[in-house]
C-alpha cells in the first residue's frame, strides 16, 4: 500500500495527477486487473496532458513550498506517480501533443505493445482548466466562439469551446486478451502520426498533410478507404483564410 502525505496530496500536486490515477484504477477495475497482481510486469503508462494551470496559481500564492511543488507539478509524474503506485516496470511518459495530446498517448501506447516493449498498457488522457489566462490569450487570438457553443463545419463557425475531462483505456495484444477471456470493447488495427508542416498559420490544419496520414494508417491496418463506415474529427470551426 502506498501512502501520500496530506501536504503532498492536497496542497502540492496537481489534480490532474489524482484524476489520472482515479480513472487508471477504475479502466484497470472494468478490464478486470488486479492492480496488485501487475506489480513487477512490463505494463506500459501513456499520458496525454498539455496544462499546467495549478502551477501557475501555486507560484502566485507567493508561499514557500517544500520538496513535493517540484514531483507535483511536472507533467512528466502525471504518468510516473502511476507507474510508482503499481511498481509497473514498462515505459512511462507524458505526451504534450496539444489537443490530440491523448490520441498520440494512445498511439504510442499501440506502438509499444506492437514492438513487443510492453504486454499491456495504460493509456489515459487529462486535462483540468484552473486559470482563466490561456482561454483569453485564445479569444486574443480569435480562436473562441463568441456565444460559448461550438459550430464545427458550419457556416457561422467563429471559434471553439475549451472543456475538460479525463479518461483512461486498458491495451493490451488482441490474441492476449482472447486467451484470458477479457471483455473487448474494440481493436485498434492501426494508427498513426504526422505533422501538417507548413500551412497558412501555426495552428491551422494542412489538408494534404491530414489525407496523406490517412492513406498511410489504412495501408497499415489493411483496410480500403470504402471500408470505413464512421469518421470522428477534430473540427474546432475556427476561422481560417485560405
Amino acid at each position: 500500500r502506498i501512502e501520500f502525505s496530506g501536504r503532498e496530496f492536497a496542497l502540492a500536486m496537481d489534480p490532474q495527477q489524482r484524476l489520472v490515477l482515479e480513472v487508471a484504477w477504475e479502466a484497470l477495475e472494468d478490464a478486470c486487473q488486479i492492480p496488485g497482481r501487475l506489480a513487477g510486469t512490463r505494463t506500459g503508462v501513456f499520458v496525454g496532458l498539455s496544462s499546467f494551470d495549478y502551477y501557475e496559481l501555486l507560484m502566485a500564492d507567493g508561499r514557500d513550498f517544500d520538496a513535493y511543488l517540484g514531483t507535483g507539478n511536472t507533467n512528466c509524474v502525471a504518468a510516473n506517480r502511476l507507474s510508482y503506485v503499481l511498481d509497473l516496470k514498462g515505459p512511462s511518459l507524458a505526451v504534450d501533443a496539444a489537443c490530440s495530446s491523448s490520441l498520440v498517448a494512445v498511439h504510442l501506447a499501440c506502438q509499444s505493445l506492437w514492438n513487443g516493449e510492453s504486454d499491456l498498457c495504460v493509456a489515459a488522457g487529462v486535462h483540468v482548466m484552473l486559470s482563466p489566462r490561456i482561454t483569453m490569450s485564445f479569444i486574443k487570438a480569435g480562436m473562441m466562439a463568441a456565444d460559448g457553443r461550438c459550430k464545427t463545419f458550419d457556416a457561422r463557425a467563429d471559434g471553439y469551446v475549451r472543456s475538460e475531462g479525463a479518461g483512461a483505456l486498458i491495451l493490451k495484444p488482441q490474441s492476449s486478451a482472447l486467451a484470458d477471456g477479457n471483455r473487448i470493447y474494440a481493436v485498434i488495427r492501426g494508427s498513426g502520426t504526422n505533422h501538417n508542416g507548413r500551412s497558412n498559420g501555426l495552428t491551422a490544419p494542412n489538408p494534404r498533410a491530414q489525407e496523406s496520414l490517412l492513406r498511410q494508417v489504412w495501408r497499415q491496418a489493411d483496410v480500403l478507404p470504402g471500408q470505413v463506415q464512421y469518421v470522428e474529427t477534430h473540427g474546432t470551426g475556427t476561422r481560417a483564410n485560405s
